[in-house]
């Protein structure tokens, strides 16, 4: 037996129910044929009745039959329409499979260079540690190496250890500073409403996607002048973002502009000394330092390490960090016996407070004798030098004998005579 399609069905059960609609009009002319008064017998018209009953029955069930079809089109036509939908899905999301795949190979390809740069520099390490160069090479090496990168950029050492509050990098801000760098010691949440919108600009500007954070960092000042006026402190902060999205343009006139307003609304809300104004204060004077306008940076560097000694205390580690900034501009300018004095008590914060194996002492004594070799003070240098290394080695292999040691123990107590 064929199978009939349904359009064919369709077609044949109106062809019955046209044959039934003319069997009907024919057996009702039968029944009462015009012009005639004629009566047929009793058991023609009986049979005639009945023939047409069972004719509007048949024409009943069709109409039933054509609405159930036509009922099975709209369904057969919705579920064509699911299964498009459920095919748009399963591409998406095999799509979707494939991007979380290259971003887990990607992952991994950085995790095994992590690893090898970090095996690279412990074998770096270890071969400083036991090679021994001649003094007097090592110092016109290190001097050179500076030197080099002073004429490169001269600028390009400002502010190397201030992590909490600048970086002077020319490549775009990682996410986790640059959020720091906005609102330290601000002291004050972000509104809920602009949560997401300030989260989004930090992320676009971390991937160096200024054409999309700068409209929606622009919009959020927008909105919140808008409703909370100019003059408030969460407008400074976004002003602040704004301004360290264009430093990393190297827009750094509409920078300078922003940061001073925020500035202004900050000591005018907030007051002079606080937290938030010394962020704003070292943030202005990182700029003018990429700038090279070491004069102008200066009082505002003094300033933001007023604030914080007042608030923190003269040992808190974020002093440490200002008096290094500080300490930087200073050299900058050529002011050696003030560099030496900012570096001197950096020191003694960072070895009182986070102990001599923290990474801010080694740095801090590295910066120191860099601005020794600068003065020719070679052998205090040296001394620094030694100890840095003499630390990394006795963390790394254990305590050390011999010559070595009685150049150590001389080290240390030239270091703390000075």
């Amino acid at each position: 037996m064929t199978v009939m399609s349904q359009e064919e069905m369709m077609v044949g059960i109106k062809t019955v129910a046209q044959g039934l609609e003319a069997l009907k009009n024919e057996l009702m002319a039968s029944n009462n044929p015009s012009g005639q008064n004629t009566m047929q017998p009793e058991e023609k018209q009986s049979m005639l009745q009945k023939t047409l009953d069972m004719t509007e029955l048949g024409l009943g069930e069709a109409q039933v039959m054509l609405a159930l079809a036509s009922h099975l089109q709209n369904v057969e036509a919705e579920k064509q329409k699911l299964r498009t939908q459920v095919r748009r899905l399963c591409q998406e999301n095999a799509w979707l499979r494939d991007e979380l795949a290259n971003t887990q190979q990607k992952l991994q390809a950085s995790e095994q260079a992590v690893a090898l740069l970090d095996e690279q520099n412990k074998h770096l390490e270890f071969m400083a540690s036991i090679s021994k160069f001649d003094a007097d090479k090592t110092e016109d090496q290190t001097e050179s190496k500076q030197e080099k990168s002073k004429n490169d950029d001269p600028v390009v050492d400002l502010f190397p250890d201030d992590e909490n509050e600048e970086r002077n990098t020319l490549s775009p801000t990682p996410p986790s500073q640059f959020a720091q760098q906005v609102n330290a010691g601000a002291g004050y949440e972000i509104p809920a409403r602009l949560r997401t919108l300030h989260n989004l600009v930090i992320q676009y500007a971390s991937q160096g996607r200024y054409e999309v954070a700068v409209p929606l960092c622009k919009q959020a000042l927008e909105d919140l002048e808008k409703t909370s006026g100019h003059d408030h402190p969460d407008v400074a902060t976004m002003l602040n973002i704004l301004a360290l999205v264009y430093r990393d343009q190297n827009k750094y006139k509409d920078a300078a502009n922003l940061l001073n307003d925020a500035l202004a609304i900050r000591e005018k809300t907030l007051g002079e000394n606080h937290p938030a104004v010394a962020a704003t204060l070292n943030n202005l004077a990182v700029l003018y330092g990429k700038r090279g306008k070491y004069k102008d940076a200066e009082p505002l560097c003094k300033r933001a390490l007023e604030i914080r000694e007042a608030v923190l205390g003269k040992g808190h580690p974020d002093v440490a960090k200002q008096l290094n900034n500080l300490a930087l501009l200073c050299q900058n300018q050529g002011k050696y016996e003030e560099v030496e004095r900012y570096y001197q008590r950096a020191l003694e914060i960072y070895e009182k407070k986070l102990g001599p194996d923290d990474p801010n002492v080694a740095k801090t004594k590295n910066n120191l004798a860099s601005c020794y070799l600068k003065q020719g003070k070679y052998k205090e240098a040296e001394i620094l030098y030694k100890q840095v290394l003499t630390r990394a080695h006795e963390r790394e292999f254990g305590t050390i004998d011999g010559d070595e040691k009685e150049w150590a123990s001389m080290a240390n107590n030239n270091n703390s005579k000075a």
